[in-house]
């Protein structure tokens, strides 16, 4: 009982989900970007059907995880995630949907169940991100973000506009933001992915989202991670886009879809 009661908490801790729906056929896991929370995403729960349930996965350093170390690398945040969910992920098929920072922790997390427990997503959303196989990626890996200013990175939070500005007026507010995003980043400079030569690590299909206006990102790479089928959609708008209400539709809508069409 106390295993399971621990376990309990670990997910209440870990995962937001306020659209319970116990009998759903698909569980939905959404990791949020850089510096996010759950707000958003686990507020898509009331835009799906009541075969999928979805939720949220709430990082450490944030929300009700507020007063709790940020973690130290991608791999304690896998590993954190496996073990809060792992009972459920076992129970139905689940897919997970991820957006930029997101994206790489949806990837860890999917690769780690695969290669540890057989365990796979029936689909994986990956959302404005290169493939983490990818050149492209490596820039990210060696930004300078212990040496930013403070300015510099509310720069670039601000010029991707995922962020409401009545927000950024709140010193408090802004100085955790920055503070969030930072230590965001540097996890996902401790996350290295080596495609091993003729080894496809996943077999599920993927589908690739981006915002026609954000900086291209090189999704065709993502091709090499499956031996399922992968496909890529553009949306209007730019880093973002997902925050854009007929975006919202349309892509919940498509989510649906896949997640049907996976024949559960």
């Amino acid at each position: 009982f106390l295993v399971l009661f621990f376990s309990f908490l670990g997910m209440e801790k870990l995962v937001a989900c306020p659209y319970r729906r116990p009998d759903a056929l698909c569980r939905l896991i959404c990791f949020p970007w850089a510096g996010g929370g759950t707000s958003q995403l686990a507020q898509w729960g009331k835009l799906f059907n009541s075969a999928i349930e979805v939720s949220s996965i709430r990082l450490p350093g944030r929300e009700s995880r507020f007063k709790e170390p940020f973690a130290k690398d991608m791999t304690s945040i896998v590993n954190e995630i496996t073990s809060a969910l792992l009972k459920e992920l076992q129970e139905k098929p689940f897919a997970f949907f991820g957006h930029s920072f997101g994206s790489y922790i949806s990837f860890a997390v999917a690769l780690h169940l695969k290669e540890k427990y057989g365990l796979e997503p029936i689909h994986l959303f990956v959302s404005g991100a290169h493939a983490p196989n990818s050149e492209a990626f490596l820039p990210i890996k060696s930004a300078p973000i212990c040496d930013s200013k403070d300015e510099d990175i509310l720069r670039y939070i601000e010029v991707l506009e995922g962020t409401p500005s009545e927000l950024l007026q709140n010193e408090d507010i802004k100085k955790h933001l920055i503070l969030t995003f930072r230590e965001d980043i540097r996890v996902l400079q401790t996350f290295s992915f080596e495609k091993a030569e003729k080894n496809i690590p996943l077999s599920c299909d993927i589908t690739c989202f981006d915002g026609s206006e954000d900086k291209p990102h090189d999704l065709e790479a993502w091709h090499d991670l499956t031996s399922g089928d992968t496909s890529f959609y553009k949306f209007p708008g730019g880093h973002f886009y997902l925050l854009e209400p007929s975006n919202e539709i349309f892509l919940t809508k498509h989510i649906t879809r896949c997640i049907e069409n996976a024949g559960l």
